[in-house]
């Protein structure tokens, strides 16, 4: 099943089971897509996380029951509807139904035209030409990377992940004076492993909604100092997309047209386990012209 269609799956599985617990995992199942990359996919496609998405619907369709209920039953109805939207109190459902609406049931009620809609999304997926998305097949052997790591949330991690990255540069890309025994370790590794030149997103047991990031460089072996993590990058063919243009905007605009270019209805790739791994070349990284990359794991269809 290609991407597009995943995707459309996806939506019309979460549709029947609205009222029902379910999970980004157990979505992303059902359309037999790594986790990782389902929700990351579908927050750049969509603009919602899975877990917005499935907030947002239902709490359409309680207001659409508050319209509908009785003033007499006021009271009981709320604590319904908390209920039967997945709600463990009556004030829960109330406070997300007031950021969502704008208003409480009560006031909805007697606005009933104010309701704010939230459909069903329609996926569709419009290719615009002109510039040519540049990448290259390449297969690795398994490598072990060591860096600095922080779990980040799908929702917001195109606003954080280069926050991350500016205090790392910060504490140790300049010279800060003197340093304790501890500091002078760390940055002896950034230098020898040169910590930095790639940026690791892995999906495990980070939590729902969430992923572990690494600003990272290929390990040479040795002591690890406190504070920094080893890992393994198993060997894999990559798709590798170049990108150029100054950061993190054109690495995020080549990230999300692989999901809305270069991923739907692929004939010859598919995603092969949930990793990716972003390269950043020495030199100016507000430049139009600084090269960077990003790295997917593949296997071919098929085969």
């Amino acid at each position: 099943m290609d991407w597009l269609a995943s995707l459309k799956k996806s939506i019309d599985y979460m549709e029947e089971h609205l009222l029902v617990d379910i999970d980004a995992n157990e979505v992303a199942d059902v359309v037999h897509i790594s986790p990782y990359y389902f929700q990351k996919g579908f927050k750049i496609v969509t603009g919602y996380s899975i877990g917005e998405y499935l907030r947002n619907r239902r709490l359409y369709l309680a207001g659409i029951d508050v319209i509908s209920g009785s003033r007499e039953s006021a009271k009981e109805k709320i604590i319904d509807l908390a209920y039967k939207y997945g709600y463990d109190t009556p004030e829960s459902f109330t406070k997300a139904f007031s950021r969502f609406h704008g208003m409480s049931p009560m006031q909805l009620r007697s606005h009933p035209h104010e309701i704010k809609v939230f459909q069903p999304l329609i996926i569709e997926i419009s290719i615009k030409g002109g510039s040519k998305m540049e990448f290259k097949v390449e297969k690795r052997e398994a490598m072990k990377m060591i860096g600095f790591e922080r779990v980040f949330s799908y929702d917001t991690s195109y606003q954080e992940i280069p926050k991350f990255w500016n205090k790392f540069c910060d504490k140790y890309c300049k010279q800060n004076g003197e340093n304790n025994q501890e500091e002078e370790e760390i940055r002896q590794t950034i230098a020898e492993c040169i910590v930095g030149e790639f940026g690791v997103c892995v999906e495990d047991d980070a939590g729902e909604n969430q992923f572990r990031y690494y600003i990272a460089g290929a390990y040479q072996g040795g002591s690890i100092p406190k504070g920094m993590t080893v890992f393994e990058i198993p060997a894999s063919e990559w798709v590798k997309f170049k990108c150029i243009g100054s950061m993190p905007n054109a690495l995020q605009t080549v990230n999300t047209r692989i999901f809305k270019e270069w991923l739907p209805g692929n004939q010859e790739f598919e995603i092969s386990y949930h990793m990716n791994i972003e390269w950043y070349s020495n030199g100016d990284t507000q430049s139009d012209e600084y090269e960077s990359g990003i790295w997917i794991p593949v296997k071919r269809i098929g085969v």
